[in-house]
């Protein structure tokens, strides 16, 4: 069992994560995200994915401005995240580079 403990922790957010923890295929994936989330809110986890996988391979915030067109003020977040969050990033990063 985890120590870990979040702010967001209740009955029904578990619910919702046990419901995300039952798909089994990026199709699965795609309709539920779609069903769930409105096409901005996805692609801004989509983005914000793009920003902490290239701040994770030390790319600079210029350059990932650049590619991806995302605000410093944006850029800044992930890094603040990655760099004092909960590790969630991180986590999902090495489980990725595992499978490779």
């Amino acid at each position: 069992m985890s120590e870990y403990s979040s702010k967001l922790e209740s009955k029904d957010m578990d619910f919702l994560f046990e419901g995300i923890l039952s798909l089994q295929t990026k199709e699965e994936c795609y309709r539920f995200f779609e069903d769930i989330c409105t096409i901005n809110e996805i692609k801004a986890f989509e983005q914000r994915f793009q920003i902490a996988t290239m701040l994770v391979d030390k790319r600079t915030y210029i350059d990932i401005t650049g590619a991806i067109g995302a605000s410093t003020a944006t850029i800044s977040r992930i890094n603040r995240s990655l760099n004092y969050g909960s590790d969630g990033y991180k986590l999902i990063l090495e489980r990725l580079k595992l499978k490779k």
